[in-house]
Parts: structure tokens; sequence; C-alpha cells
């Protein structure tokens, strides 16, 4: 069985806290990272959604640091839009900045209709450079 540890980013518990789950799990040489919205430090959604998505983005990247890996080492996204049709051009330029160039990692993007006060989630699986 995989050893299991579970990964937060500093300054970042609130919403897990409220919410009982964990930002992250490493498991051998994988780190599975839980939906990443555009919270603030308590908690509360960023209001402007460009800025939310940034936010998703960044607390995504701080997660991933915290977990040993980086933007380069993910290899699965997923992400939940409360209005793909009017959001993707938005997501879409963040996107391009996050991730400049090939290689790309594989991404599924998924409508849905309530994410607790959030408009954006994106989740991970990234692969943790150095464990075999």
């Amino acid at each position: 069985m995989a050893q299991r540890e579970v990964i937060f980013p500093a300054d970042r518990h609130a919403l897990y806290e409220a919410h009982g789950y964990s930002a992250a799990v490493k498991a051998d040489n994988l780190l599975f990272v839980s939906g990443q919205v555009g919270s603030r430090g308590d908690g509360s959604p960023e209001p402007n959604f460009e800025a939310q998505v940034r936010m998703a983005f960044a607390n995504l990247e701080a997660t991933l640091k915290a977990g040993g890996c980086g933007l380069d080492d993910i290899v699965d996204v997923t992400t939940f839009h409360t209005d793909p049709e009017n959001q993707f051009g938005t997501i879409m330029a963040v996107k391009r900045e996050v991730f400049p160039e090939a290689p790309y990692p594989n991404w599924t993007a998924v409508g849905v209709n309530w994410l607790a006060g959030f408009d954006f989630e994106i989740k991970v699986v990234a692969r943790i450079p150095g464990v075999t």
C-alpha cells in the first residue's frame, strides 16, 4: 500500500478546515492536489473573475511547492467552470501565461452549476521530481 502524506501550503488553512479536506496528498511519486480556487486567506472568494482565476493558479502553485513540485511536474489537470461559454476566454488567456509552451499537461474542463461561491476550480495530479 502506498504511503500517504497530507500537504498544506503555509497560511492557507481556513478553507480546508471549513470544508474538512487536505490541500494535497502525496502517494508514492505522485501528488494529488485538491481543487484550488481563488480564495483569499480567510477562505472567501475573490470577486473579480480574472483575479479569481489568477489566484486559483497561485494557490495551486503554492500547494505544488509545499509538496515538492512545480507547474512543470503537472501531468493531469481538471478544471471546473460555472459559466464555461462566457469564462473560457479569460481562463485560456491565464492558462497560456501559466503554461506558455509544450509539452502541456492533459486537461479536462467541466461545466458545473455550483462551486461553493467560486466560479473556477483547478485540480491536478503531479509527478514528484526525484521520487521513484
